[in-house]
């Protein structure tokens, strides 16, 4: 079992002068302790537009900052947006390749495309087509940070000629991919491109058994034809995070920033939004104690009760547990000693034996992902002859074709 900690960088509503720089910097210092108990990866999201929900829209600035002031946590677009209309595929293979570079291989690429129509429509995007756009552009920047020159593309999301689509990645062939992922669909989904699944909808072990093992058979199966040039085999799952020796302080301290996680992305998808005029904190108060389902959150409670649900959750067959720790107006210092309790009551009996666990399933999956990857229909390199001239001007051009 792997663990991440996650960032939407919420921020409630009223807010206060200098709130984001001071969420941001409290964000970093959250991850840099992070870093320093052991845990292994920290993901960032990409939406725009969402007061109160998420102010994470720059993630890349934001992982390269956690880049610089760690050692050893693996850093996440969790997930980059990658629609061409949100971030021109070239960008995007740009970004990760240059954070893999900064950070010395600690890049972790995740794929999405949004899910509200203030995001999809705030760039003109067709949300019945959101799905397909994702999926080529992706496959189309796996093939940019591997192909020296990009061959060039036409697609239906986007078009361009060749170019040699600089720097490469550190990692080779590229950073893992992964998908965001919702339902049991999308996890299929995962699965059929070789992709690792994070599952940002919670789900108990038994549920979690069930996309677990789905996910894996169609890994070893004729259906998978990996997107990129690598498969990641492996499934994430995010959980509430609020740990303290005494449970009921815990849930205090924990519950609201869950829950209000929960509420306030279906209230942007489902209801009618005045941009700028948000009131998601406000709604949320108004129905916490009335209309709202009861929530079992498993990273909530003591160390002893979180440490039985990771073993649940790892006998179930998942590989990273992800703590959603900054949500709804958590406190910084309740966030810090959570993690520091995880590091110091949780986390050591999950690191050993941990390498040679991976090692025997890497073993495992290694002659179905060989087979995966000889499935995959390659985008054919140019020959030197044939990679166009870029002409220094249409004079130029039309000299050397004269003939």
């Amino acid at each position: 079992m792997r663990f991440g900690v996650f960032y939407e960088l919420q921020l409630p509503k009223p807010w206060s002068d200098n709130a984001e720089h001071q969420l941001v910097h409290q964000a970093l210092q959250q991850v840099q302790l992070a870093d320093k108990l052991g845990i292994d990866y920290a993901w960032a999201v990409e939406h725009h537009f969402l007061d109160e929900y998420s102010h994470c829209s720059a993630s890349d600035v934001f992982l390269t900052a956690l880049a610089a002031k760690t050692e050893n946590i693996r850093v996440g677009f969790g997930i980059r947006q990658v629609i061409p209309n949100y971030n021109h595929p070239s960008r995007t293979a740009e970004s990760v390749a240059m954070l893999d570079l900064v950070s010395d291989g600690r890049v972790e690429f995740g794929i999405g495309e949004g899910a509200t129509r203030l995001e999809l429509h705030g760039y003109g995007i067709p949300a019945k087509n959101k799905r397909e756009l994702s999926l080529e552009a992706a496959e189309q920047i796996a093939n940019m940070m591997v192909m020296d020159p990009f061959p060039g593309y036409e697609g239906k999301g986007f078009s361009m000629p060749c170019r040699n689509v600089l720097p490469k990645p550190y990692q080779k062939p590229h950073p893992p991919m992964w998908l965001a992922c919702t339902n049991r669909k999308t996890i299929e989904a995962a699965a059929r491109n070789g992709l690792g699944a994070l599952a940002f909808t919670f789900v108990d072990p038994d549920e979690a058994k069930t996309w677990a093992d789905t996910y894996y058979s169609i890994i070893k199966s004729d259906e998978c034809v990996p997107l990129g040039h690598s498969v990641n085999a492996n499934l994430a799952v995010v959980a509430g995070f609020s740990l303290h020796e005494d449970a009921e302080e815990s849930r205090k301290r924990g519950i609201d920033g869950f829950a209000f996680f929960r509420y306030a992305i279906n209230a942007l998808v489902a209801n009618d939004i005045k941009p700028g005029r948000t009131t998601l904190w406000e709604e949320y108060e108004a129905l916490r104690d009335q209309d709202l389902p009861t929530i079992a959150a498993p990273g909530i409670g003591t160390p002893e009760h979180f440490s039985r649900h990771i073993r649940e959750f790892q006998d179930a067959g998942i590989d990273q547990i992800i703590f959603l720790q900054q949500g709804g107006k958590n406190r910084h210092e309740h966030i810090l000693e959570s993690l520091k309790l995880f590091g110091d009551k949780v986390l050591p009996e999950f690191v050993e034996g941990r390498e040679d666990l991976e090692a025997a399933k890497a073993a495992e999956l290694a002659p179905y992902i060989e087979a995966a990857l000889a499935r995959k229909e390659k985008m054919k390199p140019l020959e030197d002859d044939e990679i166009p001239i870029v002409f220094a001007s249409r004079e130029r051009e039309a000299f050397y074709h004269k003939d």
